[in-house]
């Protein structure tokens, strides 16, 4: 049983990148509770250093928001940037989840997934929201050139 629990712990940990916040905006003024926001958080590409996504999403304020009850909009884009020299830590997949973030105290979350343009030696990050039962179609995406000389290695 030991052994399951390790291994779920480094699977889930390995789902994604860890996000880092840049800041917040208010939206909405609530006397006696957090307002609502508007949240930019910062990842790092997991397996392409020199890469990094800008995420901006919605968070839900008031007591619910405070308790980690609410459930934030599907509101969300996302940015990604080559921040220093491309270098590749392996193989990577066509198409990869990369950074995973909870949205609600159940049931939904918004996903960046790297999808990868091989014809145009270009790295393509989508951010989406997806729900158990129901997901929306609000997304937004980004796109990272790789310089010509430097192929992607694909799995």
């Amino acid at each position: 049983m030991k052994t399951l629990l390790t291994l779920l712990a480094i699977l889930s940990a390995s789902l994604g990148a860890s996000a880092e916040t840049v800041g917040d905006v208010s939206t909405t003024f609530k006397l006696l509770s957090p307002n609502d926001k508007i949240v930019v958080d910062v990842f790092d590409d997991p397996a392409v250093e020199g890469v990094a996504c800008y995420l901006s999403h919605a968070k839900t304020g008031g007591y619910k928001g405070a308790l980690g009850l609410a459930e934030d909009t599907s509101d969300a884009s996302v940015a990604c940037r080559q921040v220093g020299p491309i270098a590749f830590k392996g193989k990577i997949a066509t198409q990869e989840e990369v950074f995973n973030a909870r949205s609600s105290f159940l049931f939904k979350h918004v996903r960046v997934v790297r999808m990868v343009d091989a014809k145009r030696n270009t790295l393509v990050y989508l951010v989406y929201s997806d729900k158990l039962i129901d997901g929306s179609p609000k997304n937004s995406v980004t796109a990272v050139p790789v310089p010509a000389s430097q192929p992607i290695p694909l799995k």
